[in-house]
């Protein structure tokens, strides 16, 4: 259970590490073809707040990573923990606020992580 869960923790860092990617360096290239609702000239007006975001998934990159190199398991559960919980917040922000696609793609792999970790 212990590997699942790390294999499942590294896929949603690998999976954030996507979204800072397009978010700072892709912006105007995979931003227009995932947000298709957005007029194109929008897109290099928000450059900059885009990259902004994917600063952010970084932060939640660099978090879940540091979880998995943790050697003390109380530790490394609760650091975990805190990220997931970013994320599951994010991703729940990101359905009230942009599309309910945000929780399924974003949060839900973050309370699946949660639970997880609880019952293990």
């Amino acid at each position: 259970m212990t590997l699942f869960i790390d294999i499942l923790i590294g896929l949603i860092a690998a999976l954030h590490l996507y979204f800072l990617y397009f978010e700072m360096f892709a912006w105007e290239t995979i931003g227009k073809k995932t947000f298709k609702s957005l007029p194109p000239e929008l897109f290099p007006k928000t450059k900059g707040l885009a990259a902004n975001q994917g600063l952010y998934n970084g932060f939640l990159v660099a978090g879940l990573v540091w979880s998995l190199l943790i050697e003390d398991p109380k530790w490394s559960f609760y650091v975990a923990v805190f990220f997931l919980s970013c994320v599951l917040v994010a991703g729940v922000f990101g359905a009230l606020t942009a599309s309910k696609k945000i929780f399924w793609v974003q949060g839900l792999p973050a309370l699946i992580a949660l639970v997880l970790l609880h019952l293990k």
